[in-house]
């Protein structure tokens, strides 16, 4: 803010945080000099209700970006173009496999990235799993570009998934849900094995001004979450300020192994 800097490169979670920080010390983030938020490290950028929030908090752009160490930075978001990933084909060989099977999808189905990169010297890969799920996009590309285009990014990855009764679960499409509650500041996610099945729970942490309707806060959550996933689960209020805070990459998805007898 004293920089009176325009661009801010951070994950989604920290722009969340540094949002909340400001709000504790009355300064106003919507009249500072930032018109744009360069986010990358989880999947916030391209969730649009985590994309929202952060745009509504900044009044700012927010710019999604991919890349992992091992290959690079291969993937931003176009401001003519949002809601996708423009592949940097001009520094990689790309393909989206079955990630069962490693075979090509068809064209416009999600699968796995698999990235052979070019240039990296110190670091050449060939056909990286990189575990992250997407969707090539089948139609032309307006600007006539001749990149790929990930339509929606990064979809989730798949070694995060979990099956729940049934349905295919990713942490993304959960937090795709609960970041449409203002009312909600932060959350986790435990998965718990009950009887040889996976089941969720979730912890919600109100905002200060709705501490006092914490109920009808987890009310609205279950809810929500059981009419988006198309199944319930049990949801948990937290107090205010009870869940941690991120200035990387969030740790809100939590695996439990089920207990063996020895």
């Amino acid at each position: 803010i004293e920089n009176e800097a325009t661009v801010v490169c951070c994950t989604p979670s920290y722009a969340m945080r540094m949002a909340e920080v400001a709000a504790e010390h009355g300064i106003d983030l919507q009249e500072s000099s930032v018109r744009m938020l360069i986010v990358a490290g989880e999947p916030g950028g391209a969730i649009p209700a985590t994309r929202q929030r952060i745009e509504s908090a900044w009044d700012a752009r927010v710019i999604d970006h991919w890349g992992m160490t091992e290959i690079a930075s291969l993937g931003v978001e176009s401001a003519d173009r949002p809601g996708g990933l423009y592949l940097l084909e001009t520094e990689c060989i790309a393909e989206i496999l079955d990630p069962e099977t490693l075979q090509p999808v068809t064209p416009g189905e999600t699968g796995e990235l698999v990235i052979t990169n070019l240039g990296r010297l110190g670091s050449p890969l060939i056909r990286y799993r990189t575990r992250d799920l997407v969707k090539a996009s089948t139609d032309s590309d307006p600007a006539g570009r001749q990149l790929l285009w990930l339509d929606g990014g990064i979809l989730g990855r798949s070694d995060d998934m979990v099956i729940v009764r049934g349905n295919n679960v990713f942490p993304s499409s959960i937090e795709a849900v609960i970041r449409e509650v203002p009312e909600v500041a932060e959350f986790r996610v435990d998965v718990h094995t009950v009887r040889a099945m996976q089941e969720l729970s979730i912890t919600v942490e109100p905002t200060s001004e709705a501490a006092n309707n914490a109920d009808s806060l987890v009310n609205r959550v279950r809810e929500l979450l059981r009419q988006r996933l198309g199944f319930g689960c049990r949801v948990l209020a937290a107090a205010p300020g009870e869940l941690p805070r991120f200035e990387l990459k969030g740790k809100r998805f939590f695996r439990h192994e089920p207990e063996t007898n020895t």
